[in-house]
């Protein structure tokens, strides 16, 4: 249990140290913003909520309906600032030009839509749609946002966290 503890937090430093820097300025932020609206990360709220431990059914049934309620926006807004802390701008506008592509759209779909599954699926792209993930902008901007998935998804749950606590 403390090893899993520690790959956790191991986890969580290395995603910090990639950092794209510690006060983004109005042009990162925005960025960060396009791209959880891309990624429609509100979804990425309810998925988190959903997973979350709760002490009683009532009580996750009470996170659920918060969560729920909230508006898109809040969301993006909120989360904006510490995404942007967490990659750089080019990576933000690369990632959401991904995810504003007919594929990204279906691994989205995919990613929030299909039910749990041992070894996640992710939808066969066609010819064009390989040509662009090859491309080196969009290599490099997955391998940057691959490298701090983790961090984002934390930030999500603090933003759960805060949302629960009424903050």
């Amino acid at each position: 249990m403390k090893s899993i503890a520690t790959a956790i937090i191991a986890t969580l430093l290395a995603g910090a140290a990639h950092a794209a820097t510690p006060n983004p300025d109005a042009t990162q932020v925005k960025a960060a913003h396009d791209l959880l609206a891309a990624m429609q990360a509100e979804k990425m709220m309810r998925m988190t909520a959903g997973a979350s431990k709760y002490a009683s059914p009532e009580q996750r049934k009470q996170v659920m309906d918060k969560v729920i309620k909230l508006q898109p926006e809040f969301v993006y807004t909120r989360l904006a600032t510490p995404v942007a802390k967490l990659l750089s701008t080019e990576t933000a506008l690369e990632m959401t030009r991904f995810y504003q592509s007919s594929y990204g759209k279906k691994v989205l779909h995919d990613t929030y839509n299909s039910g749990a599954q041992l070894y996640p699926s992710v939808p066969k792209p066609t010819p064009a749609e390989q040509a662009e993930l090859k491309k080196p902008a969009y290599l490099k901007a997955d391998k940057e946002f691959k490298a701090n998935e983790q961090a984002i998804n934390h930030e999500t749950f603090v933003l759960l966290k805060e949302v629960i606590n009424g903050k």
